[in-house]
């Protein structure tokens, strides 16, 4: 398992169409992938447990990436996050 603690730095947070880009990232590997922020631990692969989660500017998110292509998972991860997921 791989662990990775990133800030988010997007001005809106994780709203709906960033949160959907993490999801379509993670549902492209075979790996479990959870976000945990806030105090809570969700599924990276579901936008709706994304956005519930409520990660606003400057969190700190821990990402957890258990399974097979773990590590091509957190390395597509941690580039969308240092995009600011396009936005």
């Amino acid at each position: 398992m791989l662990s990775k603690t990133l800030t988010l730095e997007n001005e809106t947070g994780l709203h709906a169409r960033p949160a959907t880009e993490l999801a379509k990232i993670a549902m492209k590997y075979p790996c479990d992938i959870k976000l945990i922020a806030n105090g809570k631990t969700v599924n990276a692969k579901s936008p709706l447990m994304i956005m519930s989660a409520g990660i606003k500017q400057k969190t700190e998110v821990e990402i957890q990436c258990d399974g097979e292509k773990e590590e091509e998972a957190m390395q597509e991860i941690e580039e969308a996050f240092k995009n600011n997921f396009g936005e």
